[in-house]
């Protein structure tokens, strides 16, 4: 919401300045964005004479001034065609900072000739668009003088209203407030006050009327306007026009600038119809199937039956609430005019505004709610406006239909004031408060019976009240109180779930891996890729029909994101999220995972180039993750992974044959081509919950660092097994021998071919043998060796390779 000075003057009594009005403004709920003042920077610049303008000996458009502004008469290059001896200018000294241009002036030769300054337009000044010309200043300017003093600059606010607050989008409102905060007094209490009707002097030749079927009349519960004959419609006066384009407007023609100031300075929106345009009677009624609309800002918009519209007889001429048809709009040659104040329900005019994609100050007022009983005196206003700007005469008014006009009253106990915010405020005070607000109120039985007013939709309770009384007297004065803090330290107050998700996210991060949020729903043929299948996945009220189920895994959502980073060229992609999956409608079917995608090789080096997008990486950051959340080291890993993953590329980390950990692997090609993304993609699923809870500590006893002095002896060892053999079998069988004292075993080798039968394969291991209490003799390691080589044989059915 934007306004300037002197338009807030009109309405308010106050001597404050612009900066006491932002901060009072602030204070009070109505925060101030930005002040615009342009005395600021227009400070240092003077009325100068210009004493000759000849022509640039150098160039045909520019001309060489002599100015005199007050220090002495100075030489300045310019390029405007209208400047000329004898007149009076804005003039720019060396060292002044131009804010249209965005520059620090020096002198400077132009075409050889020397420049000290400039004579300045209005857009150079900030003031306009006019760029045609240097301002042309009046003849009685007093050379030397600061322009400030001669020009016409005002501050403007912008202030950022909240959706509830729809009766400060209007200057008026907005004085209102300040009157009730201490910051000068109103002019005119009451909206319409200061508002005299107009006396008709003939009947409204146009019929005026609301069509509507049972129950839906409340689109537009009243439609009231009146014709004016005999108009001028030309050009706005300049104080309307420098109003309307401080604020950002663009001047257009009377007729319309003055419902645009109304718009703005009341808050309630107006149009105009050119009569001679109109087809017999208006009315307001329901959209018709098939119905299409020209409207006013150039394009056609397709009506339906749920969207309000104004019509005549030739058809649908104006969307009620949103915006104007292009047929009836008045132009410099409109002598006859239709002024239109009705309301429209604020829930239509929304829905219409967002079906057809259309922003409007109209439609930002009206679904925020506008003042139901300022309906008939906005338009003796605005008809009052046009009397005097335009000329003419006014026909009778004509209302069809009543205002929603809803006079709440609140039992109102001013002692809830301390109770709510600590503040003391006496009933007289709070009485006061509430009347300079526009409220009703009147002592009933030791409290206050307040009367709402119209345009105030947001109060309907004693809670309500309670924060209008306290943001006037003053937020400031809220007693700060501190929290009493208990003797004893407090305790946890994370779930072991929670510290877990915190463990896992940090786990993700130190991999490497950025972490994203996506949405829990996803298409229904994106959760099928993902065993999500299940009807009751199928939401009821999608908010579209690409998110109609929710996601039985999170990868859904990464691959996604992960398609649309490499889309931009961004890679390597590294994404993990943790979240809900879901598997059912039962809470049971809920659980919090962590996934991961990883997707393109790792960025140049000169050391090489490290593949990220392997099962091998996927693996990595599942155990390393588990490890973070407590889980056992020795994990069995078997190929049993879902079918989105790549069979033969994926596995599945268990703790016991029963308890799944966590999926890995490169997904399948059907995945990737689903989801139209290029491959390969490493991912993996860890299942945060099914982790167990590490085990209660028996002794108090500080762990000791379980290392040991002596040298640590390998053995290696390959055996010959089926070609179907898992290598985890053997390393599992190798570990079970002396758990003590065998503390590791990896695979180091993989062989077929020449010396291995077709339907082998060997395996080669290594044992590592720790030593805790003293150094192993030979025959020491070689009956665990032997140990070892029985176990594997029995385990696997393999025989040690010669």
């Amino acid at each position: 919401m934007k306004f300037t000075l002197s338009w807030l003057k009109d309405h308010l009594e106050t001597s404050a300045s612009a900066a006491g009005i932002a901060d009072k403004l602030t204070a009070i709920g109505l925060e101030v964005e930005e002040v615009k003042d342009p005395s600021k920077t227009l400070a240092p610049f003077k009325v100068a004479y210009v004493v000759e303008a000849v022509q640039h000996p150098n160039a045909d458009k520019l001309r060489v001034c002599k100015v005199d502004a007050g220090q002495g008469i100075v030489q300045v290059v310019c390029g405007a065609p209208n400047a000329r001896t004898g007149m009076k200018g804005v003039f720019a000294p060396v060292g002044t900072y131009v804010p249209g241009t965005d520059l620090l002036l020096k002198a400077t030769k132009i075409r050889g000739v020397d420049s000290n300054g400039m004579l300045c337009s209005a857009r150079e000044l900030m003031l306009g668009d006019d760029h045609d010309g240097i301002i042309d200043l009046p003849a009685d300017a007093r050379v030397g003088a600061p322009a400030l003093s001669v020009l016409k600059v005002d501050p403007v606010f912008d202030v950022s209203i909240t959706p509830n607050r729809p009766d400060c989008l209007g200057v008026y409102g907005i004085a209102r407030d300040l009157a009730a905060a201490g910051i000068g007094s109103l002019k005119h209490k009451g909206a319409a006050q200061g508002i005299e009707p107009v006396v008709g002097k003939f009947p409204c030749p146009v019929p005026i009327g609301l069509e509507f079927a049972p129950g839906t009349a409340s689109a537009c519960p009243i439609f009231a306007g009146r014709v004016l004959r005999g108009v001028r419609n030309g050009q706005s006066p300049a104080w309307l026009q420098d109003r309307l384009k401080a604020i950002g407007l663009r001047p257009i023609s009377a007729l319309v600038d003055i419902t645009n100031y109304i718009s703005y300075d009341r808050g309630r929106p107006l149009h105009v119809y050119d009569v001679a345009k109109l087809r017999r009677r208006i009315f307001a009624r329901l959209g018709r199937a098939g119905e299409e609309l020209a409207a006013l800002d150039g394009k056609t918009y397709k009506i339906t039956s749920e969207m309000c519209v104004i019509a005549d007889d030739s058809g649908a001429i104006g969307l009620g609430g949103v915006m104007g048809g292009e047929t009836t709009g008045c132009t410099e040659n409109t002598t006859e005019v239709l002024i239109e104040s009705a309301y429209f329900d604020s829930a239509r005019t929304a829905k219409t505004g967002r079906a057809l994609g259309i922003e409007s100050d109209a439609r930002y007022r009206f679904e925020r709610g506008v003042d139901p009983a300022f309906v008939l005196p906005g338009l003796e206003l605005a008809t009052k406006m046009m009397l005097e700007l335009c000329g003419g005469e006014a026909s009778n008014a004509l209302a069809a239909g009543h205002a929603p006009i809803d006079r709440r009253e609140i039992e109102f106990d001013p002692h809830q004031i301390e109770r709510l915010t600590g503040i003391k405020i006496t009933s007289s005070q709070a009485e006061h408060i509430l009347r300079e607000l526009g409220f009703e109120p009147a002592p009933a039985d030791g409290k206050i019976s307040v009367r709402v007013p119209t345009w105030r939709p947001d109060v309907d309770g004693p809670a309500d009240l309670v924060e209008e009384t306290v943001r006037i007297h003053g937020l400031d004065k809220v007693p700060s109180t501190p929290i009493s803090r208990p003797a004893v330290s407090a305790g946890a107050i994370l779930t072991p779930l929670q510290r877990r998700l915190r463990l896992a996210r940090r786990a993700f991060a130190e991999r490497g891996l950025t972490e994203a949020v996506t949405w829990s729903f996803i298409s229904h043929g994106e959760a099928e890729l993902f065993g999500g299948a299940n009807a009751t996945l199928r939401l009821a009220n999608p908010i579209s029909t690409e998110m109609d189920t929710m996601r039985p895994s999170l990868l859904a959502g990464l691959v996604s994101a992960a398609r649309r980073n490499a889309d931009r060229g961004l890679a390597p992609v590294l994404l993990f999220e943790v979240g809900q999956q879901f598997r059912g409608d039962q809470d049971a079917d809920q659980a919090m995972t962590g996934a991961l995608v990883r997707k393109g090789p790792a960025p140049r080096h000169w050391s090489g180039e490290a593949a990220i997008d392997t099962a091998f990486a996927a693996k990595a950051d599942a155990q390393a993750v588990l490890s973070a959340l407590g889980a056992p080291r020795d994990l069995q890993i078997t190929e049993d992974a879902p079918g989105w993953y790549h069979p033969g590329r994926s596995g599945t980390l268990r703790l016991g044959p029963k308890l799944v950990l966590a999926h890995f692997g490169e997904l399948h090609p059907r995945v990737l081509k689903a989801f139209d993304i290029e491959g390969p993609i490493a991912a993996a699923e860890i299942f945060i919950e099914a982790v167990p809870e590490p085990k209660a500590r028996a002794t108090k006893a500080r762990p000791r660092l379980d290392a040991s002095d002596l040298q640590p002896v390998k053995r290696d060892f390959a055996f010959v097994v089926d070609k179907g053999m898992r290598a985890a079998d053997l390393v599992r069988a190798a570990k079970g021998v002396d758990k003590a004292l065998i503390a590791d075993v990896i695979v180091f080798d993989v062989y077929e071919g020449k010396g291995i039968e077709p339907a082998k394969k060997s395996i080669a291991i290594e044992v590592t043998l720790q030593p805790r209490t003293k150094t192993l003799t030979d025959e020491e390691i070689d009956q665990v060796s032997a140990r070892v080589i029985d176990a594997v044989i029995k385990a696997t059915g393999a025989k040690l390779r010669s």
